[in-house]
């Protein structure tokens, strides 16, 4: 009896962690709340140049300009993030599809690995100017410059997950006389999801930067433009509320791609692990309740 008193209920357990995540969410509000009062305060006492830092107060009030009253961020928002996830959806099938081949390639790997890395150590802002000389202004040059920056992260992480798949496992593949295609399918990949879905969520934070690199070089539309327009009319508070846009997207893109990792690598996570196996039940006693 006393050892299944020390062992802590379930539903203890969870408020426990319930008690701990509100904590800690009021713990980062009471930080951010600071941190704002702390700006307001310096713009109006002249510690700040109100011009370049413009107070808290009057960029919530461009928030309500800009979104609500005058409507005109919705375009350049929509803009940004169609180039965001068209390029992101590129730079992944590029990424995965080669890490893929170069990792169970030692040949490709051979050749093709070193240059990948080349690539990956130029710099972006560099290689923009070329895309657009041999694609010419538009989509099609924002979306490769994305794909460029995405591509990275997928590679390398599926390179690794590739590499490093276990080998007892892969010997007993090779004695069932399994092909290359169903090894790689049924063995390789599944094994390297956790780390290629780490490499998603680099990617598609990143894509966001690449969207603005080739929107400040093109300045024809998107939220990087419109950044641009608001700076040059030295209209600093909705350029400020912009930039906070880009800012709650990326956190909110970062936590999403978490949520679909929970999903996709489910046995990574107790809670994933839990949640399948209780589907598995169902589906198992769903015949004999009936």
């Amino acid at each position: 009896m006393a050892v299944q008193d020390a062992i802590p209920a379930p539903q203890a357990v969870e408020d426990t962690a319930g008690t701990v995540r509100r904590k800690r969410i009021l713990r980062h509000a009471g930080i951010f709340l600071t941190l704002i009062l702390m700006w307001e305060f310096g713009s109006r006492i002249g510690w700040l140049d109100p011009l370049f830092y413009p107070r808290p107060s009057n960029i919530m009030r461009s928030f309500w300009l800009i979104y609500f009253q005058n409507g005109n961020v919705w375009y350049h928002l929509y803009a940004t993030m169609s180039l965001v996830f068209l390029g992101w959806i590129g730079g992944s099938i590029l990424g995965i599809g080669l890490g893929s081949l170069v990792g169970f390639n030692s040949v490709l790997r051979r050749f093709l690995k070193p240059y990948v890395i080349v690539l990956e150590a130029t710099p972006r802002i560099a290689v923009a100017p070329l895309l657009i000389a041999a694609l010419g202004f538009g989509a099609s040059s924002k979306i490769a410059i994305i794909v460029l920056v995405c591509f990275f992260a997928p590679f390398i992480n599926t390179l690794s997950g590739v590499m490093n798949v276990d080998e007892d496992r892969l010997e007993l593949f090779r004695s069932m006389r399994a092909s290359k295609m169903q090894v790689l399918r049924k063995l390789v990949l599944p094994d390297a999801v956790p780390i290629i879905m780490a490499g998603e969520r680099l990617a598609l934070t990143a894509a966001l930067s690449g969207a603005l690199v080739a929107e400040f070089i093109q300045r024809d539309e998107g939220i990087g433009s419109l950044i641009l327009v608001y700076t040059r009319n030295l209209n600093m508070a909705s350029a400020f509320a912009c930039i906070f846009t880009l800012t709650i997207l990326g956190f909110l893109i970062f936590k999403g791609m978490e949520k679909i990792d929970f999903y996709v690598a489910f046995w990574k996570y107790e809670g994933g692990r839990e949640r399948v196996s209780a589907k598995r039940r169902a589906a198992m006693e769903g015949p004999d309740h009936a």
